[in-house]
This record gives C-alpha cells, structure tokens and sequence, in this order.
C-alpha cells in the first residue's frame, strides 16, 4: 500500500500540471489565429506521440524496470511545459503536445506497477485509487491554471513544469522498483503468448484476435476512450460558444471531471466492484457515460441562461461517474487475463490503441464541431458508447451461460 501511495502522489502531480495547460490550449490556439477546426488536430497530436512510445515505453519496463520509464517520461513532461510557457506560434503549441506525448506513454506503465504490486483481486480497487489521484489533478489544475493566467501567457507552463521537478524528485527518493523478473507461482498456460514479443506482435494480436478474453475487453475500453476523446476535443469550443467561457474562467468547468471522478472512485469504485464484479461495473459504466453524452445538448435548447448552465453541468457529470466505472474495471479485466510476464508490454499495446482514438476523437470531433454543429460531436460520441455498451453487456462472468473461465495463471497469482 505504501508503494501504491508514492505512486498515486506521483501520478496526482503529473496530473496536476497536465490539467494547468490543457484547458488553456484551445484559447491559445485561437490567440495565434487558428481555425476552430485546428485545435482537435493539436489536441491529438499528444495522442500521436503517445501512439509512438506507449508500447515502447511498456517494453522497456518490462525489461529495465517501472521505475526509470516512469521519471524518463516526467521529464519530458517538464520540457513540454516549458515549451509551452513560451509559445508565441502555433507551431510551438504543437511542438509542446509532442514532447508531452513522448512522455506520456508511461500510463500503460503506471498500471503495469499496480498489477506487479497489487493481489489480483485488489487490482480495479487500485487502480481506481490511482484514478482518483490523477482525478484530483483534474480537480486542483484548471483552476490554478486559469489563476496563474492572469499573472501573463507564460505563467501557467512555468507553474507546471516547476511541478513536474518536485515530482521527479519526489519519485527519485521515495518510488521503488516494482518489476521482478518472475511472479511466485506464475505458471505458463499453453494457450499464453509467448515470451519475448515484439511490439508489433502485440498490437497484431488484438487486431487478429479480437475475441479472446483479454482483447475482447480492450475493444471494449478502447471503443468508450474514443467517445471520451470526443468531447475532450470540442469541450472548451463548446463551453466557449455555447456559455461564454474565457481562458480566466474555463478552469472553473473542467474540475467537474475531477470532483466527480474523485468521488466516485474514493468511495463507489471499490463498492461497486466488490459487489457486483468488474464485467457488472463495467455495464454500468457504459449506460452512465452514454446517458450524459446523448443529454449534454440538451440544456441551451431547452432552458434560458444560468439554468441551461446548471443542468448542462448535472450531465457533464455523469461522463466522469461513467468513465471511473468502465475504464478502472475494463483495465483490472485486461490484467487478470494477461500473462504477468507481459503486463507492461500489453498495457502498453492498450494505450497505443487508446492513442489512436486519442487522435481520431478531438480531430472528428472537431471537424463535426465547425462544419455541422455544435452539439453533433456529443451525439456522435453517445451512439460509439452505444457500441461499447453492446459489446459490454456481453461480456460473462465465469460460472454464467457463455463465462469465460479464470486462467490458471490468474488461479496461481490469487492462490
């Protein structure tokens, strides 16, 4: 428990900062004359990066360790952030979310570290605690950043890449090394990937076998990651037009996610997983996130004013209730039905697929934003939760009609 704590502080301040700039990149865009089309582009070009170096930087986990890939990648956070602060073309806003996707791609390895340090069954409770750490980032950043913005352009990339040196050496001092070259009892099932595969294998692998248990369930959370990355790409757009958000004030919206998220997975994430399961928690997460998506519209057609405002704010959060129950539970799946000896290299392939939806979902979101509508992106991305949903709700627990048994590395790793 001790290691999971560094870990979430790590991981809360890594957020933090990510949370001081992002909700400030539209504006600036906008400042150096972009199109509004143009920010879902500079949106995903950190998920281009992070498409890169996510397997890679799972790999290199798994062979020199969780630890030196996890301070590697705040670095050149670090760097984003000061390229950042001091942006005066569109170009360099770019450049920024290129670096910062460089070293971005240690999220499959954060949670490679909760799987080597966590019991099976303690693994989706962990990872929503860790969920909840990077939440409170989302909480705290945009309001500092909004804050720190009235000191000047440059100040909010400053402030978080100050931050992002307390984190490295905090994880310098206090973050030890999770990896061992072998779990007790790990045992190799015949049906197991082999060891030693190559990237491109894994990534393969998914694609080719869709069906399996492990990839089945990656579908699933990357299929909902592409309706989230919808409404990340035309969010602060849309709060713009639609509510008269500004750069001073925009921070004020985004904490929904991270209040929400907070709560939930402090307190619900756990409960819901021990009481119905991952594959139930799962479902439900699925229905929350759809229902808020296909309601954000709503309000502004509806309602006049701040009352439009209030009600618009009751369905942006049923996205975070909906993500922190699908995404820590779809990724606990993922986990349990992987073989230990590859954990960071298939954590790593989730997030490349992730990283692909990361670059379709702000660039199509965008796109349907200019020249369609403004409230089209958020139907568009409830009707891909709907996807997600149906191939959720067929997901069986073992022991159901259609259940898909424990493996015996999973029985070996719980005893």
């Amino acid at each position: 428990m001790k290691r999971l704590s560094v870990l979430m502080a790590v991981c809360f301040v890594d957020m933090l900062g990510l949370m001081l700039v992002a909700p400030l990149m539209a504006f600036y865009a906008l400042r150096f004359h972009a199109r509004e089309w143009m920010v879902g582009p500079l949106i995903a070009s950190f998920a281009v990066a992070q498409l890169v170096s996510s397997p890679a930087w799972g790999k290199f986990s798994d062979r020199f360790g969780r630890r030196p890939a996890i301070i590697v990648g705040l670095c050149a956070s670090g760097l984003a952030y000061v390229i950042f602060g001091f942006a005066n073309a569109l170009w360099m806003l770019f450049a920024s979310r290129i670096v910062q996707g460089l070293g971005g791609g240690t999220t499959g390895v954060a949670q490679a570290y909760v799987a080597d340090t966590m019991a099976q069954r303690e693994r989706a409770r962990a990872l929503g605690w860790l969920s909840a750490a990077t939440s409170a980032g989302v909480v705290i950043g945009p309001v500092v950043g909004s804050a720190a913005r009235r000191f000047g352009p440059e100040v909010p990339g400053l402030v978080a890449a100050a931050l992002v040196v307390v984190s490295v050496a905090f994880a310098w001092k206090w973050l030890p090394e999770s990896r061992t070259l072998a779990a007790p009892g790990d045992v190799v099932d015949a049906d197991d990937p082999p060891p030693g595969r190559s990237v491109k294998r894994a990534l393969w692998e998914v694609v080719r076998h869709p069906t399996r248990p492990a990839e089945r369930v990656i579908w699933i959370y990357v299929v909902g990651m592409l309706a989230l990355n919808v409404v990340i790409g035309v969010l602060a757009l849309y709060l713009k037009d639609t509510y008269g958000a500004t750069e001073q004030t925009i921070g004020y919206f985004f904490p929904i996610f991270g209040v929400v998220g907070v709560l939930m997975r402090v307190s619900l994430v756990g409960w819901f997983n021990d009481r119905f399961g991952e594959i139930r928690t799962m479902q439900i997460g699925t229905i929350c996130l759809l229902a808020g998506l296909a309601l954000m519209p709503l309000p502004v057609v509806i309602l006049p004013g701040s009352a439009a405002i209030l009600l618009f704010v009751v369905f942006l959060a049923l996205v975070p209730v909906g993500t922190a129950l699908l995404f820590p539970a779809s990724t606990a799946l993922v986990s349990q039905r992987t073989n230990h000896r590859e954990l960071g290299l298939t954590m790593g392939a989730q997030q490349t697929f992730r990283g692909i939806v990361s670059i379709v979902g702000p660039v199509g979101g965008a796109f349907l934003f200019d020249t369609v509508g403004h409230g089209v992106p958020f139907l568009a991305a409830a009707a891909v939760v709907g996807v997600a949903s149906v191939l959720a709700f067929r997901e069986r627990a073992p022991g159901e009609p259609g259940g898909v048994g424990v493996s015996r590395i999973a029985r070996s790793e719980s005893g």
